[in-house]
Formats: C-alpha cells, structure tokens, sequence
C-alpha cells in the first residue's frame, strides 16, 4: 500500500517550551549582572569573588542535598582526571568572575559584552587548534572578521581591549574543560567540585580581610551583608536554569539564546551606565555582529542538513 500524505510529510518536533524558558531565563540573569554588582561596593572585585565562590560553595552544598546528587559529587572528587580537570575548570572560571566584576565595577560593561560576543568564536578556534577539527571556509570568514574587529577597536583606542579578550577565552577554555569532563556529570555536582577548589583560598582571604578590618562583610550594614551573601544565588540559580535548557532544547536553539546576554550587557552598559561609544568601538562591534551571524547561519543550514541526511538514512534502513 502507498504511503498516505500525512506519512510522508517530515514531523517537526515541538519545541519545549520549559526548556526555552529556561535558557532565556538563565541568559538574562547573565545579562543584567552589571546592575547586580555595584550593589556590593565598597567591597572590591577580588572580596566580591571571594564571597561568591564562599557563599556559592553553601548554596551548591544544599542543592546537593536537595537534588540527591551527593554520590555525582563524590564521584567526581574521587576521579583523579575527573579532580584534576575541574580543578583547572575552577581556575578559569575565577579569572572569568574576577575580570568581569573588575570590568563592571571600573565601568567597562562595555568591554564586557564584546567578550562574550566574541566567546563563540574562540570556541571555534580552540576547536581547530586543540581538538583539530576542520573548518568549513566561511567558518574562516567568520574568524577573520573577529580578528579584523579586535584590530579595529585596538588601532582605535589605541590599546587592547584585554577586559574582553581575557572574558572570551578564559571562558572558552572553561566550556573546553566541561566538554572534556563530559556530560554525565551535572551542574550542581561540577559547581560544587568547582568551588571547594576554591574555598580554601577565597576563605583564607575573607579572613584576612577581617582581621585586619578591611573586610565589608558586616561593616555597612544587614542589608549589605545580605547582598554580599546572596551572591552564591545569583550564582548557582542561572547555571541551574542553563543546564536544564542544555539538556531540552536543541543546540542550535541554545547557540542562538546565548546572545541574550551580551546584547543585555551592551545595552546596560550603553543606555543606563551611559559608557562612551566612539566609531572605533561601533565598527568592531558591527565586525564580531557579522561574524556571529555568519557563524550562526552556517551552523543552523549544517545543522538542518544533518538531520535531513539522518532522516534521509533513517528512510533508507526502513
């Protein structure tokens, strides 16, 4: 018997909706971060990490609790690879925060943004130099348009724009890590891990600050202290939010919402911290916009295509 209309025509899968909730959800937490920072001067940038990676590492041990995941946890502290890569993982993820609150709070959101619009094209790179894959030619158009756009803004500046530069690629080493830890381990789990690297140091600092009275915490008030201590919310709610959108959606989705956060930050940065936008900064941004569209269109027609050769093979076994 033929095959009925309705047979032939491809089915679409719909879209999960509490899925994309969450990846908006999670990027616009990211997003509006420069206004959430501020609120926790006058402690400086290394004191703000601190906190978070202290009262982040309390949060994550009661997500634990919470979500029954204890055993991924001490799974992974007792894999030595599992250890050893999450240990590095934590270290640039330290630089990450530290460079973005220094950036926030000396009013380079600015800065900000562009690193992590610039983030999806060091992933590519790190993809062709670390784990040897090949690029398809308007892949090196794109490339090059990122590296024509931070050519730009440093001719134009007359400086490099480190602030973004260290964003970009500490993060993009940082998602290298995870990649190489795998996906079976969770984000509740690998935060943990993460933060108990950290804890000791950032502990040990906290501590200092107090004994010698330099240390916020407490100093300007309950209200203060609050927000200080509630950073390790706004830490672990977003990644939470991520890692369920991560495991709905479909990656191209997900590469697409990754862009919600960097436009919020430019467009805080811009429009309510009122940071100065010259031609220079405009052009490299209009550079690394058209390379992120390039990319974004080749990966959403590779992405099509795959599914319909899946699909088309699919058939063939049948």
């Amino acid at each position: 018997m033929p095959d009925s209309p309705t047979a032939a025509r491809p089915v679409v899968a719909p879209l999960d909706g509490p899925g994309l909730a969450a990846g908006v959800g999670a990027y616009v937490l990211w997003g509006v971060l420069p206004l959430y920072f501020p609120l926790l001067q006058p402690a400086g940038a290394v004191e703000i990490i601190a906190h978070r990676v202290v009262w982040s590492l309390l949060f994550c041990v009661v997500l634990l609790l919470a979500t029954r995941t204890w055993d991924a946890f001490v799974g992974a502290l007792r894999s030595r690879r599992t250890l050893g890569l999450l240990s590095v993982a934590a270290v640039l993820l330290a630089v990450n925060w530290l460079v973005f609150v220094f950036g926030i709070l000396t009013d380079r959101v600015v800065d900000a943004a562009l690193g992590y619009y610039i983030n999806p094209l060091v992933t590519v790179t790190l993809a062709v130099v670390v784990l040897r894959e090949r690029l398809r030619p308007v892949q090196w158009v794109a490339l090059g348009c990122g590296a024509a756009a931070v050519v730009v803004i440093t001719a134009g500046y007359g400086r490099l724009p480190w602030i973004a530069l260290v964003l970009a690629l500490s993060f993009g080493f940082y998602g290298l890590i995870k990649n190489r830890v795998g996906r079976n381990l969770g984000a509740v789990p690998g935060l943990t891990v993460e933060t108990l690297v950290l804890a000791p140091l950032a502990l040990g600092y906290l501590l200092w600050m107090g004994a010698v009275g330099d240390g916020a915490f407490g100093a300007h008030g309950t209200a203060h202290a609050l927000v200080l201590a509630s950073s390790g919310v706004v830490t672990a709610i977003p990644l939470l939010l991520f890692n369920s959108a991560a495991r709905r959606l479909p990656l191209s989705m997900l590469g697409l919402l990754q862009y919600i956060a960097p436009t919020l930050q430019l467009l805080i940065g811009v429009l309510v911290l009122h940071e100065q936008m010259p031609a220079a900064r405009w052009w490299g941004f209009a550079l690394v916009w058209t390379a992120l569209a390039i990319l974004t269109v080749d990966g959403v027609r590779t992405s099509h295509a795959q599914r319909l050769d899946r699909r088309a093979a699919s058939l063939n076994a049948g």
